[in-house]
C-alpha cells in the first residue's frame, strides 16, 4: 500500500477532493499525463477525502477503486513510476439548497492533470512484486502554477472578454464568470462605424484562440507524432492551415463577422452544452442574454436575431443545434457537423428507452459488451463499460470531469444525494428509466425536434 501525506506550507486550511495514484510503466512523461481509457491505458486508483490535514497519511491500498486494473492488489509484478495527485474540491452552495463538494475550473478548462492548485508528488521509481512489508510513503510537495493571463494573447485581430454572470453566480452562490476570444475582421479600426453579423464557433474550452496564425509556420518546427491520425508532422499541416485561415480572413472581399469561442467551464465538465440545466444552472440564459449582447456591444454587433449564426462539431455539433432550437428566434442558420447523440435512441450505441443495460448487447445466452471507440483502423480500443469505469476512477458523484460524466450533468435532474441522477448503474450499467424518460423531455433533440 501506498501511504501518502502534504506538508504544512501546501495548504493554509484542510483540504478535499479527489487523490488518485497512477502506477505507470516506465517512461519520459509524467504518470498523470499517462492517464487514459484506450490501449494506452495505465493502472490507477482513487479514493474521496475530505478534511485532510496537513501530515495526516492517507491509504491507498487493495480497496482503492482502480482503473482498468480494479485493485491495486492485481498489479502485475515489474518496474513502475508512481506519482500522486489530489484535484481538489470547493464547497459550493447553490440557490437549489444542495450543498456539494465540486472542482472548480481554475482557468485551465477543467484538467484536473494540469489544474492550478491541484498538489502533486515528483515521480518515483520503484519494482512491485514480492514480500512488501512496509507501506511507499509519497508526499504531495508539488502544486500546480496559475494559468497566465489570456488577454496575453491578444492580436490587432483578436480580442478577449471576460464578465460576471448574474445569472450563474446566483445560481452557484459564488461569482461565475464567462470568456470568449472575438476575432475581429478586416477593416474594423478603419471603419469605426460598421457593425458586423455574430458568429460562434461553439465546442470544447479554449484556452486560446484556435484555428488561425497570425505569423508564417515556424520552419525549424519538429515534427511530432498524430496518435490519432498515425501521421508524422500533424502540427505542421496545422500550422499551415492556420496561416491560410489568417491570410483568407484579412483579403478585402473576405466575408467580414465577429469570430466568437466561448468559455464557459462548469463544475462538472470543460463546457456547460450551452443551455440550461438543473445541474449546471442557466448557462443557455446567461450565454445568450448577458454576454453576447455585451460582446455586440463592445464590438459593434448588429444584435439581432437574423445575423447570428452558430457552427461547431461534436459537443460544438450538439450545441450549434440546440440553441438554435431552443432559442430559434435569436439565430438564423445552425451548422452541424458530427453531433453529440441528438436522439436518445442512438446514445452512442445504448438505445435509452429500449435497452435494459448499457454495457451489454440484449441476449439471453450471451453477454457482448458494447463497444465506445475504435483506433484509426477501426479496431474497438474502449467499450462503454470500461469508460464509465474509467471515469468513475476518477470521480464518484459525477465528478471524473469527463464525457460520460459531463452528459449526466447536462442532461439529468438533480439526484437525491445533490449529484446528477446516474443515467445508470456505474458498476452494473443497469439503465434507470425514470431518468431515461427525463432526458428525452429536455435533451432528447430528435424528439424535441
Amino acid at each position: 500500500r501506498f501511504s501518502i501525506t502534504y506538508p504544512a506550507g501546501m495548504s493554509s486550511e484542510p483540504l478535499t477532493g479527489r487523490l488518485l495514484l497512477i502506477v505507470a510503466p516506465v517512461s519520459e512523461q509524467e504518470p498523470r499525463l499517462m492517464v487514459a481509457w484506450d490501449q494506452d491505458a495505465v493502472p490507477f486508483f482513487g479514493i474521496d477525502v475530505s478534511g485532510w490535514k496537513p501530515g495526516e497519511k492517507k491509504s491507498i491500498d487493495g480497496k482503492a477503486f482502480g482503473f482498468p486494473i480494479r485493485s491495486i492488489d492485481d498489479l502485475p509484478a515489474g518496474s513502475y513510476r508512481v506519482q500522486a495527485v489530489l484535484n481538489r474540491y470547493e464547497t459550493f452552495v447553490r440557490s437549489d439548497g444542495q450543498r456539494l463538494e465540486l472542482p472548480p475550473d481554475q482557468g485551465e478548462g477543467q484538467v484536473w492533470s494540469r489544474k492550478p492548485g491541484n498538489l502533486y508528488s515528483k515521480p518515483l521509481s520503484l519494482r512491485i512484486g514480492g514480500m512488501t512489508l512496509r507501506p511507499v510513503s509519497i508526499v504531495l510537495d508539488q502544486k500546480i502554477p496559475a494559468i497566465e493571463p489570456f488577454e496575453r494573447l491578444e492580436t490587432p485581430y483578436v480580442r478577449y472578454l471576460r464578465i460576471r454572470s448574474e445569472r450563474l453566480s446566483k445560481f452557484w452562490g459564488r461569482d461565475i464568470f464567462l470568456g470568449a476570444w472575438v476575432r475581429l475582421p478586416w477593416g474594423f479600426d478603419e471603419h469605426p462605424n460598421a457593425r458586423y453579423p455574430l458568429v460562434i464557433a461553439h465546442g470544447h474550452f479554449p484556452g486560446e484562440p484556435s484555428g488561425f496564425r497570425e505569423a508564417p509556420p515556424d520552419p525549424d518546427l519538429k515534427p511530432d507524432y498524430s496518435k490519432r491520425f498515425r501521421l508524422e508532422g500533424y502540427n505542421r499541416i496545422q500550422q499551415e492551415q492556420a496561416w491560410q485561415s489568417h491570410l483568407d480572413w484579412i483579403t478585402k472581399g473576405f466575408p467580414r463577422v465577429l469570430l466568437v469561442e466561448i468559455q464557459h467551464p462548469t463544475p462538472f465538465y470543460d463546457d456547460s452544452y450551452a443551455v440550461n440545466s438543473a445541474n449546471n444552472g442557466p448557462y443557455g440564459d446567461a450565454i445568450q442574454y448577458e454576454l453576447i449582447p455585451e460582446i455586440e456591444k463592445r464590438f459593434r454587433g448588429l444584435g439581432t436575431g437574423w445575423s447570428r449564426f452558430v457552427y461547431g462539431g461534436s459537443t460544438g455539433g450538439w450545441e450549434a443545434m440546440a440553441v438554435q432550437m431552443f432559442y430559434p428566434d435569436e439565430y438564423n442558420g445552425a451548422w452541424i457537423a458530427c453531433p453529440d447523440p441528438i436522439d436518445f435512441r442512438h446514445y452512442e450505441l445504448v438505445n435509452l428507452y429500449e435497452d435494459k443495460n448499457a454495457y451489454y448487447l440484449a441476449n439471453p445466452y450471451k453477454r457482448t459488451q458494447r463497444p465506445a471507440h475504435r483506433n484509426w483502423l477501426g479496431q474497438v480500443d474502449s467499450t462503454v463499460q470500461e469508460q464509465n469505469l474509467y471515469e468513475l476512477a476518477l470521480g464518484t458523484r459525477g465528478r471524473s470531469g469527463d464525457q460520460w460524466d459531463a452528459w449526466e450533468s447536462v442532461y439529468s435532474p438533480v439526484g437525491p444525494d445533490g449529484y446528477p441522477r446516474r443515467i445508470w448503474d456505474r458498476l452494473t450499467g443497469e439503465i434507470d428509466p425514470v431518468t431515461a424518460a427525463y432526458w428525452r423531455e429536455h435533451y432528447d433533440l430528435g424528439h424535441i425536434l
